[in-house]
């Protein structure tokens, strides 16, 4: 090679890598998130809960989530063919766990995974910033039929956090989505927790005035029938739910 070709190339290489390393780390910062505000509805990057109608009444853990943007905005699995955007259905939001970006895998190629389970989740889906995994998993859902028994919102949640990879995991599930926003939640405000639990208070109390004592454990036997269900389809029958 000629000495002079070999000076002039030297400096464009060590342009090159310099421009792939910078480019590398604009991809992997994250931009700041705005501060959460239950008043306007915003809870960047978070878990959100609210209670159900009638299901909530008998078994107060149990309810709707949503996972939202990084500007704030709720999405969520409210009928079929239909992900709610930015009005969270049945009501306000009561509960809230916000989740770090940090724990996520965005590869810009199979050979940038930074999870140990690069090859699965390339196959699953892949997203390259915290909303394109949302926004992907929202076109997976707008083509499912809802059930509350199979394919609900804790399946699209579940969806979200498989394509991110959160915490290095592609196993999230309804049992521990839900399990997420119950022992991680922070309550919005009082009146959160009283039209959780106060129904749910009022029909055992009317129930016990109107059937007895029996009704107390009629009232867990049901809860534990809906728990063992999920835990069946999820563990057991993996076919059964979707997520």
């Amino acid at each position: 090679m000629v000495p002079g070709r070999y000076s002039k190339m030297k400096p464009q290489a060590v342009y090159d890598i310099e421009l792939v390393s910078s480019t590398q780390s604009i991809k992997h910062e994250f931009w700041p998130l705005d501060a959460i505000d239950p008043d306007q509805a915003k809870f960047p990057c978070c878990l959100v809960w609210t209670p159900l109608p009638v299901v909530s009444w008998l078994a107060p853990f149990i309810g709707h989530v949503g996972i939202c943007r990084e500007d704030g905005a709720t999405l969520d699995f409210a009928g079929s063919n239909f992900v709610n955007t930015n009005d969270f259905a049945f009501g306000s939001v009561a509960r809230y766990h916000q989740l770090d970006r940090e724990k996520c895998c965005f590869p810009t190629s199979l050979a940038a995974h930074k999870c140990n389970q690069g090859y699965k989740h390339s196959q699953y889906g892949t997203a390259i910033t915290w909303d394109d995994g949302l926004q992907s998993s929202t076109r997976y859902f707008e083509h499912k039929s809802y059930n509350l028994f199979t394919c609900n919102s804790h399946s699209f949640v579940a969806n979200c956090l498989n394509r991110l990879c959160y915490n290095g995991s592609m196993s999230w599930n309804m049992i521990n989505v839900a399990a997420l926003i119950l022992f991680k939640g922070h309550w919005v405000n009082g009146m959160s927790i009283v039209r959780s639990f106060l129904p749910f208070i009022l029909v055992g109390c009317l129930g016990i005035a109107m059937v007895g004592w029996p009704f107390l454990i009629g009232l867990p036997s049901l809860f534990l029938l809906l728990v063992g269900w999920f835990v069946m389809g999820t563990y057991c029958i993996k076919s059964l739910l979707e997520f």
